[in-house]
C-alpha cells in the first residue's frame, strides 16, 4: 500500500501549468513545510506535491502561500539524468486529496487576487455558478 498523509503550510503559491493536445491536463506543483515535531529537532521538511485536473483547479482558485492544509495521497519516487550526466533522484506526493487545516483568521499571510480565501468564520464562501457541480440537492 502506498499512502501518506500530511499536514503542513504551503512555502509559496503553487505553480499551475496548462497542457494543450487530445487530454487537456491542468497540474498543480506546491511545496509543503511539515514539523518534524521532535524533542529536539524544530526543523521541517519539505515535501513536494503534485495536483492534477480537478485537485489542481482547487489549488489554483484557494491555495495561497503560508496557508495550512491536510494532503493525502501516494508517493512517487524517479530519477533522471542532469546535464552533468549525474543521476538525481526524486521524490513527490501525488495529492488525492487536499483540506484546510485551519481557518483563514488562524494562519497563512492573505490572499492572492483571483483567489477565494475562507471567511472570517472559518467556512469558505461558495463562488457563484458552483452549486451545479455538487452531487447532492
Amino acid at each position: 500500500m502506498n499512502k501518506v498523509i500530511l499536514m503542513g503550510r504551503l512555502t509559496r503559491d503553487p505553480e499551475i501549468r496548462y497542457s494543450a493536445g487530445n487530454n487537456p491536463m491542468t497540474v498543480a506543483r506546491y511545496t509543503l513545510a511539515v514539523d518534524r515535531r521532535t524533542k529536539d529537532d524544530d526543523s521541517a521538511d519539505f515535501i513536494q506535491c503534485k495536483a492534477f485536473d480537478k485537485k489542481a483547479e482547487f489549488a489554483e482558485k484557494y491555495l495561497v502561500k503560508g496557508i495550512k492544509v491536510v494532503v493525502a495521497g501516494k508517493i512517487r519516487t524517479d530519477s533522471y539524468k542532469n546535464k552533468e550526466g549525474q543521476t538525481v533522484h526524486t521524490f513527490e506526493v501525488i495529492v488525492e486529496e487536499c483540506e484546510f487545516a485551519e481557518s483563514k483568521s488562524a494562519g497563512g499571510n492573505g490572499s492572492s487576487p483571483n483567489r477565494k480565501a475562507p471567511a472570517a468564520d472559518g467556512f469558505m464562501n461558495i463562488p457563484e455558478g458552483i452549486e451545479e457541480e455538487f452531487p447532492f440537492n
